[in-house]
């Protein structure tokens, strides 16, 4: 390994990589003088091995702490991919049919059109609950049960299985009940039994007390927060997916709040470092020999095409398998066969079955790019044309 210590103005970027990769970390260091990046991190894992792990800048811009080697970050939908695990783990054990009605295992789901929906349609985003119903508080969404009866009492946005359209916090409060009911744990206690403490991750959904103080600010966007709801109107479809459940949620120092961090959102508010979740796609690829995440065959549905082409709740294309996000609308240089989930903001963290690699990279200063975030393009392209990686 080639030791990494690089200035870029005020900013310091530390890490180390395998010979054959340093053009990766010389990426990641424009990213600060070219692309506005504040704090980040950026890991490739192959075959249980690091090739990159790299981070720098300010953890807190505030009160300039650095970005430091044990420093974790709110990666928002980047936490779908070990969600989905999850899900997939209940399935292959024969716990969880994802063909079967979700009523058979929450029957007071069962009503008002949700009675045929599977758990094969929540993870495709196929499902119609995209937006959730419901005058609620945002005590009430963070203390789980409330919202979840919200979504077991409503009616569908749309016929399930006739379209997709981005569930972006539905689908872990749906999949996260499931996990509850089947297990008797809440999302975040089976993610980490079975999946974070095995290989030793630190990514959390519901982050402990006693990690906070490791964890970045995040930096909001540039603009207004609420944009969209103002152009689309409250009432669209698309502003009460991405804004709701009752308008609560915005791209803001929200979340930033410890009770926030703290709360379970399987679907949005997964917390941790760019080599945990490198570790983690590693992992579903290259099982250690003590822990195998995924079968062959599980691992294949997962990955097959389900819903792809124009998205019903943020109208450009997405494709979705079981889950996961795939190509062409997940990795912009990465390879065809890349499965994995981007965050708000601009991470992502994905696994490239034919290079054997898994991909992250985490940031505080969210940025939303209608073609895509340069940052991680730029990484991904970089890691792409190492010899080393053929």
């Amino acid at each position: 390994m080639i030791d990494i210590s690089l200035r870029v103005g005020d900013t310091r970027v530390l890490g180390r990589v395998e010979r054959g990769f340093e053009a990766v970390a010389e990426a990641f260091a424009r990213n600060f003088e070219e692309h506005g990046e504040v704090g980040a991190a950026c890991a490739v894992y192959r075959h249980n091995r690091v090739l990159v792990d790299l981070w720098g800048g300010l953890a807190d811009q505030e009160i300039d702490r650095p970005w430091e080697e044990q420093t974790i970050v709110l990666v928002f939908s980047a936490a779908k991919g070990p969600t989905a695990t999850c899900i997939h783990r209940l399935a292959e054990q024969g716990l969880l049919d994802l063909d079967q009605p979700i009523a058979r295992y929450w029957p007071e789901f069962g009503c008002n059109g949700k009675e045929a929906i599977t758990p094969a349609l929540v993870l495709s985003h196929q499902a119609g609950l995209a937006a959730v119903d419901g005058d609620l508080t945002l005590e009430q969404v963070l203390a789980w049960d409330p919202v979840v009866s919200a979504i077991a009492a409503q009616a569908p946005n749309w016929e399930p299985g006739t379209q997709h359209g981005y569930h972006a916090r539905s689908f872990g409060w749906i999949l996260g009940e499931l996990i509850l009911r089947i297990t008797g744990l809440t999302p975040g206690q089976y993610l980490r039994r079975e999946i974070g403490e095995p290989l030793g991750l630190r990514y959390w959904v519901g982050l402990p007390e006693a990690e906070l103080g490791f964890c970045a600010r995040l930096v909001p966007p540039p603009g207004d927060s609420d944009a969209l709801v103002k152009l689309l109107g409250a009432e669209s479809l698309t502003a009460r997916v991405m804004s709701g459940p009752s308008g609560l949620f915005a791209y803001d120092d929200m979340w930033n709040r410890p009770e926030i961090l703290a709360a379970e959102l399987p679907s949005s508010n997964g917390v941790g470092d760019a080599r945990s979740l490198a570790r983690f796609y590693d992992a579903v690829l290259h099982p250690p020999s003590d822990l195998e995440l995924l079968g062959s065959e599980q691992l294949a549905r997962a990955c097959k095409l389900q819903a792809r082409g124009p998205d019903a709740v943020i109208f450009h294309e997405t494709c979705f398998g079981l889950g996961f996000a795939l190509q062409p609308a997940l990795a912009p240089g990465a390879g065809p066969a890349c499965f994995g989930h981007p965050g708000a903001g601009g991470s992502l963290a994905f696994a490239d079955p034919d290079k054997g690699i898994g991909f992250a990279y985490v940031m505080n200063a969210m940025q939303f790019h209608q073609e895509g975030d340069p940052r991680s393009r730029e990484l991904v392209e970089a890691l792409y044309a190492c010899p080393s990686l053929s």
